[in-house]
């Protein structure tokens, strides 16, 4: 059924409800006979009253086509049906992109709107498609998407210096794949109730500005100000999860708008190893985070000059509406002051790999394209501390950077639109709550320390630090051993649960010095969630060398009232 259902209902209404020119009563008058043989094949198959079972026996032959002769008798039917398209979707496609280009409108304009928008001539090609899923609720259907278009699309913009610009946008060259979800089937002609149209994944998109008559470098700044509104409006407006909704026969259909589906909480720890981009000194390190790509979801952290192993321990909060197929992107630059920012490296991370309550520590590897990783250069590595948070969780399960459970009193002060707290049905007063407690730390051993004397053996011991208070305790020495065991403990009072962070360094004993043998750096989050927890970590800045710890937290909150 999901498999018919699909492909009856892609021919039927997939291109045209990409664009919602279905609404378009002048539409559908004018290209019913190219549809009129399909529609009466369709209405004459049989329905059962509970769901729709089609008899194989009464599928119209093109059902049976091969992938590739669907997709031919669409692109076909495309192109003679393209001129009543672009008639009804250059509408609705301008009135769509119009508020938002306003919202992302740089400040130097005082106004961006649409002077002419037709798509043209050349109808977009088809060049795959699939069913994702099926059954009694819907069905979603992807269908990718090549376009060479010849559209006639022009900006007029108004500068606050009074200069009126009319901006031509050509050479348009667009690859992507478009998601359609038909929900929910129904016993009622076209079979289901509504449809959701999204561009699920943008491969290429690639076009040009030149002023109509004129010089687009008389401005100067105008054409990547312009650019990248357009391209924060095209992510903003239609890219999935966004989605667009038409209702096709009347109903409620506000189950499937985009909502939030949790937060995704990160904190950016640490970088090492990057690459350095300036001739003289250091890169200056800073990073750029986002599950979506728009403007107000974007976040960027401190930058830490003259420094390729930068320690930023920054707090991110994200708004995730899909896990299944979102992901946290991050991007390090090296800071150039009033030049753009150069770009490092970039990694990305499925949310669908976090397992949902459970802090996840990764390293991720920086590569110059997310999208193309040919490029074997080692530009370094970001480390992150992940937690995925969907709405709704119980099981005794507590976010310690959720809103009832402020990070700082700063920061519930900037945060002062929070509810009061609820305890048992009783409303009481709002209260501020410090993470504090004290963090016994026991260092157990090390395994595989790197040499650094010359009979192949080492002194070492541990520098135990906790980075905000600079509190310092040490191991003993071990002498001429690789595998030291220490079995000591050591207890720090911490103010700051959220914001600290603990500093492990390995060190080798000298008479007259001491050699680095390595380090790792740990935030208390996991350890404020579970309690207590033995690992095992890699020691960075070394060849080898792991480092066994036991890590236990008591808490110790102070309330204060508001």
């Amino acid at each position: 059924m999901s498999f018919v259902l699909g492909v009856v209902i892609g021919v039927l209404v997939g291109v045209g409800l990409i664009v919602g020119f279905v609404k378009s009563e002048n539409y559908r008058s004018k290209c019913r006979s190219e549809l009129a043989t399909t529609i009466a094949a369709f209405a004459r198959m049989t329905v059962d009253d509970s769901r729709k079972i089609f008899t194989p026996e009464q599928y119209p032959p093109w059902v049976v086509f091969s992938n590739q002769q669907k997709l031919n008798w669409l692109n076909s039917h495309l192109e003679k049906i393209w001129p009543f398209v672009d008639e009804a979707a250059s509408e609705l496609v301008r009135s769509s992109v119009e508020p938002i280009l306003e919202q992302y409108r740089p400040m130097i304009l005082a106004s961006l709107k649409f002077s002419k928008f037709t798509l043209g001539t050349v109808a977009p090609q088809f060049t795959g498609i699939s069913i994702l899923e099926g059954g009694s609720e819907g069905i979603t259907m992807e269908l990718e998407m090549n376009w060479d278009g010849n559209p006639s699309i022009i900006l007029d913009i108004m500068t606050y210096l009074g200069v009126g610009l009319p901006v031509q946008v050509k050479n348009i060259g667009f690859t992507g794949i478009f998601r359609l979800i038909f929900r929910p089937l129904v016993d009622e002609f076209p079979c289901f109730g509504a449809v959701c149209y999204s561009l699920r994944k943008k491969k290429k998109l690639d076009f040009t500005l030149k002023v109509v008559g004129g010089d687009m470098t008389a401005i100067p700044g105008i054409s990547d100000a312009i650019e990248g509104t357009i391209r924060d409006a095209i992510e903003d407006s239609i890219i999935w999860p966004v989605r667009k909704i038409i209702p096709i026969l009347p109903g409620d259909y506000s189950d499937l708008e985009l909502k939030p589906t949790g937060v995704l909480e990160v904190k950016l720890v640490q970088a090492k190893e990057l690459t350095n981009k300036d001739i003289i000194g250091k890169s200056d390190p800073f990073a750029e985070l986002y599950v979506r790509p728009v403007r107000d979801r974007m976040k960027k952290s401190k930058t830490i000059n003259n420094e390729l192993n930068p320690i930023w321990n920054e707090h991110f909060e994200f708004v995730v509406e899909d896990p299944l197929t979102q992901h946290l992107v991050i991007k390090i630059y090296d800071d150039e002051g009033l030049q753009a920012a150069e770009l490092i490296g970039c990694a990305h991370v499925r949310l669908n790999d976090l397992e949902p309550g459970k802090v996840k520590d990764v390293w991720l590897k920086l590569v110059k394209d997310l999208e193309i990783q040919r490029d074997q250069k080692n530009r370094g590595q970001v480390h992150l501390e992940l937690l995925y948070c969907p709405d709704g969780m119980t099981n005794g399960f507590s976010n310690p950077f959720a809103n009832n459970v402020p990070l700082t009193s700063l920061e519930k002060v900037l945060k002062s639109g929070a509810e009061a707290a609820q305890n048992g049905g009783e409303i009481n007063r709002r209260k501020d709550v410090i993470v504090r407690g004290v963090l016994s730390v026991t260092v157990i051993s090390a395994e595989d320390l790197t040499p650094t004397d010359l009979m192949g053996k080492a002194d070492p011991y541990v520098v135990v630090t906790m980075k905000k208070t600079e509190t310092k305790n040490k191991t003993r020495v071990v002498p001429e051993s690789l595998n030291p065991a220490w079995n000591q403990t050591f207890d720090f009072v911490v103010e700051d649960g959220l914001h600290d962070m603990l500093i492990l360094e390995v060190w080798d004993h000298d008479t007259f010095g001491k050699d680095y043998m390595g380090r790792c750096i740990l935030t208390l989050t996991r350890v404020l969630m579970e309690g207590e927890y033995k690992e095992t970590f890699e020691l960075d800045g070394a060849k080898s060398g792991k480092l066994n710890l036991h890590l236990k937290w008591a808490p110790q909150p102070i309330y204060r009232d508001c």
